[in-house]
């Protein structure tokens, strides 16, 4: 039995004032600056999650509006009338419960109490718990006087369903959303608390027990009563998970690792473990969905791939294995064996946290080949410095005349049917001095690597080849074409026409020292 007197804590620790409401600091903001300046709305519709603060920021804003020299944001909880308000005795600040008072018989007696001045207060206040469980009829009974209520009339409506409410009663408030609060400011709240009433709590146990209250304040005070009431003035960690079923952070993070890592067997093994722990699978379940979430959202942020998990996972392979998860929720909550399911969407999600999609690897090959010369126009035989290709078919001609002014070295030149680019020391050789050449033509001949051989050899060979000086241009049946293809190596001619059916038709000059410029 309870000691006379007790109250729990959600009820010792609600918020009397502005200052002391914990993690709505907008909703704050906003009342406070109304009630500076006077621009009090006559009909707000406070909305959010259970155990957010709804319900306490309608009593205090019912006590900014009654205080002595009000309304004001600031007030002394001494006052006679924020007193009243606090025990529930205030004949001009009614509370309904809109769950058991949701008839249109109902919504008349509020209309029909609006008629009436304050008996004690300036304001007439009129706080609606869970508005939209009022029926449709009642609603429409207090359109009109929520719209235009007499001046001393102040109605403020909460609800966490704002879907079921009217638009029509929508569109005559003013919209205040209350947030989830954040398992930080819990744990922050609670270590005040626990503080505050001489019981000692480690951190993990205060951040377990935040998680538990998925945002709602009242839920992790309530939670933390309990859990005083198993353990008395020491908590741990251990005994927030042994009452509530939860896993550590440490075995998520282990299941989060097997996964990415493809351990089947760690999996299974920490499934096994969950199991005779009498852990909550779907507990699990959402704090696994948590991880991958931040490790999606950080794939996202770091250019598409993430390690929080314990291996490097690209953001489609994360959203995978968040589908999967998310999926399989459904299977353990309503499934006839929750272990078995359990463990199939774990074993699921290794094999979509490895798969990967056609298009993905599509876009991996190019982004691949993006540095390769294969994209139309490239030259596709280029030669380094490291091992210089095979020149271009030169030839002598020891009686024709020289030219002093620049010295050249002739070219034989194949047919324009199978061209090819026949690289040497200086790419810009054939540039600058021969008519475009069809260079796809000539890859598609000479790609295997033993063609390519074929060119190749050494500089020395080129320094030796014998050089004439000419100065125009010759073709078949001139003498200087006639001996400058006779001069060539032994068999180059015969092994370019087997190889990429190569012919010599034209011999330019070309200025020596162009062809021993560098690359």
């Amino acid at each position: 039995m309870s000691e006379p007197g007790f109250q729990v804590i959600a009820r010792r620790w609600r918020p009397r004032r502005f200052d002391e409401l914990v993690g709505q600091e907008h909703i704050v903001r906003t009342l406070r600056n109304a009630l500076e300046t006077k621009r009090m709305a006559h009909a707000y519709l406070f909305v959010g999650p259970r155990g957010t603060g709804k319900t306490t920021t309608a009593r205090i804003l019912a006590k900014a509006l009654n205080c002595a020299g009000g309304p004001k944001p600031d007030f002394s909880l001494d006052d006679p009338v924020c007193h009243a308000i606090e025990q529930g005795s205030c004949l001009d600040v009614v509370e309904i419960d809109a769950a058991s008072n949701r008839g249109i018989d109902d919504a008349k007696k509020i209309r029909d109490e609006c008629q009436y001045a304050p008996t004690n207060c300036p304001f007439k206040v009129f706080i609606i718990d869970e508005v939209h469980q009022l029926t449709k009829e009642a609603f429409n009974a207090l359109l009109k006087t929520l719209e235009e209520p007499p001046p001393w009339v102040k109605f403020i409506l909460a609800t966490t369903e704002a879907d079921k409410i009217l638009p029509t009663i929508t569109s005559r408030c003013q919209r205040l959303e209350f947030h989830p609060i954040s398992e930080e400011v819990i744990a922050a709240q609670l270590a005040r608390i626990v503080k505050a009433d001489g019981v000692t709590a480690d951190q993990h146990a205060l951040t377990a027990i935040a998680r538990l209250a998925s945002g709602g304040m009242r839920d992790s005070q309530s939670i933390l009563d309990q859990v005083i009431s198993f353990a008395g003035k020491k908590i741990t960690e251990a005994d927030v998970l042994s009452i509530y079923g939860l896993a550590s952070v440490q075995q998520v993070t282990d299941l989060c690792q097997g996964i990415a890592t493809c351990d089947g067997k760690k999996v299974l093994a920490l499934c096994d473990a969950f199991h005779a722990e009498g852990r909550d699978l779907l507990r699990v379940l959402a704090d696994l969905q948590s991880r991958v979430r931040a490790a999606t959202l950080d794939a996202v942020r770091s250019g598409g791939s993430s390690a929080q998990l314990g291996a490097p996972l690209a953001t489609e392979q994360l959203v995978r294995l968040l589908e999967c998860l998310q999926e399989g929720e459904h299977g353990i909550r309503q499934g006839l064996s929750p272990r078995a399911n359990f463990e199939v969407t774990l074993l699921k999600a290794i094999e979509q946290s490895r798969s990967r999609s056609i298009d993905l690897l599509i876009k991996d090959i190019a982004a691949a080949a993006a540095g390769l010369p294969r994209e139309p126009g490239q030259k596709k035989i280029r030669t380094t410095a490291a091992a210089p290709a095979a020149p271009e078919p030169v030839a002598s001609e020891p009686s024709a005349p020289a030219t002093p002014a620049v010295p050249a070295v002739p070219v034989a030149v194949p047919t324009p049917s199978r061209v090819v680019d026949v690289p040497i020391e200086d790419s810009g050789l054939l540039e600058e001095s021969l008519p475009p050449l069809d260079i796809e033509a000539a890859e598609a001949e000479a790609s295997s690597s033993d063609r390519r051989e074929a060119f190749a050899f050494p500089e020395s060979a080129l320094a030796s080849l014998p050089v004439a000086e000419v100065g125009k241009t010759a073709f078949p049946g001139d003498k200087e074409f006639h001996d400058a293809v006779n001069a060539l190596p032994p068999g180059l001619k015969e092994k370019l026409k087997d190889t990429i059916g190569a012919e010599f038709t034209a011999l330019r000059p070309v200025p020596v020292g162009k062809l021993r410029r560098p690359l």
